[in-house]
């Protein structure tokens, strides 16, 4: 099987197993919507911009790193090793990457309407804060699927994904938060376009890097 069979295949499959074991997925959700409404209920109100923006941003970010936290923990050992005797290892991590963006996409639209739904929106510019929500999905998505790949070889060990992403996220994350920022206040794309730039760099370096360095993770 090409590359590229095994990429869609593997995606597929992910999505299938998923659609099997809906409860991780609805824990996820279920967190989501309770964070917001447990937010309503504090605030009431349509809160300042800036806070309205970072909240957004921290509860898409507890809920990827729940949702991501899982790639490498649901399979066997017996599994793994069918894997590594039949499949390409670069296919595996891309194809669990695509999977996990698409996955971090819907919940970002879940967080998003239920977010506007409950506290308002004071967005501006929603396409382009849209377009925000599918570049920090891909950001999340990248970077806490190498990262959970690092920690399942450490035992899979909860404590060691959270240890190893949220240094790493910073960056990202504030990347993320300051192109969302402009979207809500309605700033021309002609300025909002260098964070976007800066966002598609950092997920194409990290995408870059679990191609290079995963095969020697799973080589372990």
């Amino acid at each position: 099987m090409k590359s590229t069979g095994q990429l869609f295949f593997l995606a597929a499959k992910e999505f299938r197993m998923e659609w099997r074991q809906k409860t991780a997925l609805m824990g996820v959700l279920i967190y989501v919507v309770s964070t917001i409404f447990i937010s309503y209920l504090s605030f009431r109100q349509i809160i300042d911009i800036p806070t309205w923006n970072a909240l957004f941003w921290i509860i898409m970010m507890f809920a990827a790193v729940n949702a991501v936290a899982r790639s490498f923990m649901h399979e066997s050992q017996g599994v793994q090793l069918y894997y590594y005797t039949v499949l390409n290892p670069a296919s595996v991590i891309l194809a669990k990457i695509l999977y996990n963006t698409l996955l971090l996409i819907i919940i970002a639209l879940v967080n998003f309407l239920f977010y506007t739904l409950f506290l308002g929106s004071p967005v501006q510019d929603t396409g382009v804060f849209l377009l925000g929500l599918v570049l920090g999905s891909a950001g999340l998505s990248s970077t806490l699927t190498l990262v959970s790949a690092i920690a399942s070889r450490a035992g899979n060990n909860p404590s060691m994904m959270a240890i190893l992403s949220f240094p790493i996220l910073i960056p990202l994350l504030m990347t993320i938060m300051r192109f969302s920022k402009n979207a809500i206040d309605g700033i021309a794309w002609s300025v909002n376009s260098n964070y976007a730039i800066i966002l598609a760099a950092l997920i194409a370096m990290v995408a870059l890097l679990s191609y290079l360095l995963f095969p020697y993770l799973w080589r372990d």
